[in-house]
């Protein structure tokens, strides 16, 4: 199998360019980011092609992350700030050949909130299909993210059946799913034609994939039985040094 490093998390004391060495040295077949906007787009996409890694995704910007945002294209009062992100997100990644962009919701509720989702990621889609991006949506639990938006997996497939359009895909992360779901392995079955990129990161603690409450081999076995090929997103918070925490990674690429 074959796994991204999520640098959001990973390496994040290094430098984006940096970072992606880094990923490179230790093993892994892909990269992805959170927010790339503070580095040079011409410098990453160096340390992509000097890696010959892909760059699987990042995400739009959260907003005035000092007072609080995580997210604004559910914000009914923000629409010009969430299509300013988008466009944001989707001229950076057309510059670095990124595959892959999460429309984050924000803190909001309500059947207003709904709508300014639903017109803000048709918004998105028309924008990115034409440069091949998909645009991904990512239900976040309520315990890291209380008030948040999109929280469920029936939640995201229900807009994404009301924006109809076939670049619009679900972030499936495992981490989030079992905290708010459970029963990761049929649902992964039952969305898998839904799901444009698969995270992981062990339960409750948000650490590598070798402990807690999720049986990791056994859920890397099921994602390759049911013919997910793209690399799976390690998107968790390592203790210490993310070298210490690469035990995991030659064993799953083996399965």
């Amino acid at each position: 199998m074959q796994f991204s490093a999520n640098l959001g998390f990973l390496w994040s004391e290094l430098t984006l360019p940096d970072a992606i060495r880094a990923a490179k040295a230790a093993g892994f077949d892909a990269v992805e980011c959170h927010w790339p906007y503070d580095f040079d787009s011409a410098e990453v996409k160096a340390a992509l092609a000097e890696t010959d890694l892909p760059m699987l995704g990042l995400n739009t910007a959260r907003g005035d992350v000092s007072a609080g945002d995580n997210g604004l294209s559910a914000l009914p009062e923000r629409i010009p700030e969430a299509r300013a992100a988008i466009d944001q997100a989707l001229a950076y990644a057309t510059e670095i050949g990124a595959h892959n962009i999460h429309v984050m919701a924000g803190f909001a509720q309500g059947d207003k909130a709904h709508r300014v989702f639903v017109e803000n990621l048709d918004y998105a889609c028309d924008r990115a299909a034409p440069a091949g991006i998909s645009i991904l949506i990512e239900p976040l639990n309520r315990y890291d993210a209380p008030g948040y938006f999109l929280q469920t997996t029936a939640q995201a497939t229900a807009i994404m059946a009301e924006v109809g359009a076939a670049n619009l895909k679900l972030m499936f992360d495992c981490y989030h799913v079992q905290l708010m779901e459970g029963d990761l392995t049929h649902k992964l079955a039952q969305l898998q034609d839904r799901i444009g990129h698969i995270q992981f990161a062990s339960v409750p603690d948000r650490g590598a994939p070798d402990h807690g409450e999720i049986n990791f081999d056994h859920v890397f076995r099921v994602v390759k039985e049911l013919g997910f090929l793209m690399p799976l997103g390690a998107e968790y918070k390592p203790e210490g040094a993310t070298g210490d925490t690469l035990a995991w990674l030659q064993k799953a690429q083996q399965i």
